[in-house]
């Protein structure tokens, strides 16, 4: 079978994540009411912004509001981990970046799998943060045992998604028949379970020792526990929210509210509690009840540099450090703090603390049809030759991700600390390396002004050849 005859990994992306948000939508209907909500918002939005619709069509980033999603899944053992980075590799999905939550009190360490390439992700950005469960950080021996014996006698991938994945690395690609069985199969990872793999004593102690803990261990297969839309103004869906009957969670996690959005804000509204039944005596099944799904909703900003990084995290702990998150002064005192970061695309692109992406104006496409020309990048931009737009973030937050969580595993658990962070390790049981965000954008910045180079100097390269000739 030939490469013309595959089903392009976009493709297959785009239908499962599709499949995703339809199952989603049915388990947990309040997924449904945040999209709507969400869209409403959007819409209204967009009418009203012309600039920002001009910067977004510019980009191509308007088409893929609307399907925009993250998803996150927690599993338990370095193998799922490992046969999860195959999978998600036929979906043309790469794990991109390392994240420690154990210092907030999160017994795990993550990942983000998604698109790295700029049109891919103009395509279908669809992610998924995928979490692995540290068991070593559980003191408990007994326990930990436990647990351990439980998760090592699971499988939460069906034999025809493991037959599948072979085939897709074997021969590089799926046909359309493969493509849609492959969708169909790796869904069911992702599906709820309400029927436990233990029973309600050794549930009770697991989630004692942590509410993540329970929720990974308990059940036949890591469901999905929220799926993410990209709204333009989260402010409005946090207001908006309970008006649909939907209870949010009292902090929007992340930078504030800004002119010149950054990186990435998030909130969500509460974990459900749902029927579960636990194993019994006798086969019977004994019933209780399980926190773990939620909605959660994101807005995205620029990607920053290094030094933004840098000076976005000091401004956080000091915020952090001063009340705590959920407080009442929270965040007034936040938007007093950011107050240091600039909040214009020009002062933040001057002081080297974002990342553009820059393309020909309309000045500049003019010249390239008399003229070719030449300069420095401050030059051009003063010239008006060139235009630069925001390169989105498209990764994660690990504080803002630990926020998420503790609101909704309960506050109880987020003055537990545990430590050792341990990105090779985790390398380890992924069977590869992370790919580095701040390089990704760096080379998404670096390749946009060469290509404007290019374009500007092709005249006078044509004229400079007459010449010679």
């Amino acid at each position: 079978m030939t490469n013309d005859n595959f089903v392009s990994k976009n493709e297959i992306r785009a239908q499962f994540s599709q499949a995703m948000s339809v199952m989603y939508r049915e388990e947990v209907p309040a997924y449904g009411t945040l999209m709507d909500l969400v869209g409403d918002i959007n819409a209204t939005v967009l009418e009203c912004d012309e600039s920002l619709r001009a910067q977004l069509t510019h980009s191509n980033g308007l088409d893929r509001i609307t399907e925009e999603r993250h998803g996150a899944i927690r599993v338990g053992t370095e193998k799922e981990l490992f046969t999860l980075r195959r999978l998600f590799a036929v979906m043309g999905m790469e794990p991109v970046s390392y994240y420690d939550l154990a210092v907030a009190g999160i017994p795990v360490h993550s990942t983000a799998f998604r698109p790295v390439e700029e049109a891919d992700l103009n395509e279908n950005p669809f992610r998924v943060f995928t979490s692995l469960l540290r068991l070593e950080l559980i003191e408990d021996e007994d326990l930990r045992a436990a647990a351990q014996d439980v998760l090592d006698n699971r499988e939460i991938f069906t034999m025809a998604a493991l037959n599948l994945i072979d085939r897709a690395e074997k021969q590089g690609g799926l046909s359309n028949e493969d493509a849609t069985q492959f969708v169909t199969e790796t869904l069911e990872t992702f599906r709820w379970h309400a029927k436990a793999n233990i029973d309600k004593k050794l549930y009770d102690r697991l989630h004692d020792e942590h509410r993540l803990i329970a929720d990974i261990v308990s059940f036949h297969g890591p469901h999905i526990n929220h799926l993410t839309p990209r709204t333009l103004d989260i402010d409005a869906v946090q207001k908006a929210m309970p008006e649909r009957g939907i209870d949010p969670k009292a902090v929007i996690e992340g930078p504030p509210q800004r002119q010149c959005p950054i990186l990435l804000r998030q909130t969500s509204f509460k974990a459900l509690e749902e029927d579960v039944f636990f194993k019994g005596q006798n086969g019977n099944w004994e019933e209780g009840s399980h926190t773990a799904r939620f909605g959660e909703i994101e807005q995205r900003g620029i990607a920053l540099t290094p030094k933004g990084r840098a000076l976005y995290d000091r401004l956080l702990d000091e915020t952090r450090a001063a009340v705590r998150a959920g407080e009442g002064a929270y965040q007034d005192l936040l938007v007093e703090s950011f107050k240091a970061f600039p909040d214009s695309y020009e002062e933040l692109r001057a002081e080297g603390l974002a990342f553009f992406r820059y393309s020909l104006s309309d000045k500049g496409e003019e010249i390239t049809r008399s003229v070719g020309i030449s300069g420095s990048l401050d030059g051009l931009l003063e010239a008006g030759l060139l235009r630069m737009d925001p390169i989105i973030y498209e990764d994660f937050l690990p504080v803002s991700a630990a926020g998420i969580f503790q609101s909704n595993l309960g506050d109880t658990d987020a003055d537990i600390v545990y430590s050792d962070p341990s990105q090779q390790a985790f390398e380890k049981a992924l069977g590869a390396k992370v790919w580095d965000e701040l390089a990704l954008y760096a080379e998404l910045e670096r390749a946009s002004f060469k290509a404007c180079l290019a374009s500007l100097s092709e005249k006078a390269l044509k004229q400079d050849a007459n010449i010679a000739a």
